[in-house]
């Protein structure tokens, strides 16, 4: 959108009709071609632009992956450190409960047998009551 240079009513007394045209011209040649190495200058930088950022963000892609890679083998490795952990500790637990269990079984073992002398020892005498009823009828 070329801008068309108007000189003073000055400048067309003194130089003439023609001549003043033709400066008008060409300042506007002289215009339209800044603008367009403009334009070309803006083209090509930003091309070197597009084209360090592209760079950049393919460096950035290629931290970034590295980055992850590296979390992810860390994460692997604390799960692994937790499933031992976790392991161990329900080994642990296991062996405390056999223990416990072990220890249970023996107690209820010798709840049983104390259990039968009492009963023994309080049906042995009633049954003899009993016998020695029936045998003096």
């Amino acid at each position: 959108m070329p801008i068309t240079a108007k000189l003073s009513r000055k400048f067309y007394d003194k130089l003439g009709e023609e001549v003043a045209n033709e400066l008008v011209e060409w300042l506007n040649a002289v215009d339209a071609t800044y603008r367009a190495d403009l334009g070309d200058l803006n083209e090509r930088n930003f091309g070197r632009f597009d084209a360090k950022l592209e760079q950049r963000l393919v460096e950035l892609d290629a931290k970034w992956g590295s980055r992850w890679t590296a979390l992810d083998v860390k994460f692997e490795q604390r799960l692994l450190e937790l499933d031992g952990k976790i392991e161990r500790r329900l080994a642990e637990s296991d062996t405390r409960w056999e223990g416990r269990l072990a220890d249970l079984r023996v107690e209820i073992h010798r709840t049983r047998a104390d259990l039968v002398k009492w009963m023994f020892l309080f049906w042995a005498p009633t049954a003899l009551g009993v016998v020695s009823l029936l045998l003096r009828h």
